[in-house]
């Protein structure tokens, strides 16, 4: 039974072929999670800064005179 379950495995030790696209696969992964983390970052910046834009136009058409 020991040799079914083993062999029913997918086990990296046994292709280093796998364990080697494994460790790409984490590699890229790892990479497009902080991309994407600071792509969100910087789109809240940008956003913030838009939106503190809007609010000065805003203040300053109010100030004009009629």
């Amino acid at each position: 039974m020991a040799k079914a379950l083993i062999g029913h495995l997918n086990s990296d030790l046994r292709d280093p072929r796998l364990a080697v696209e494994n460790a790409r696969l984490r590699n890229r992964v790892a990479e497009l999670e902080s991309l994407v983390l600071r792509l969100s970052e910087e789109n809240d910046k940008l956003m913030s800064a838009r939106a503190a834009d809007i609010l000065t136009a805003d203040a300053a058409q109010e100030m004009q005179p009629a």
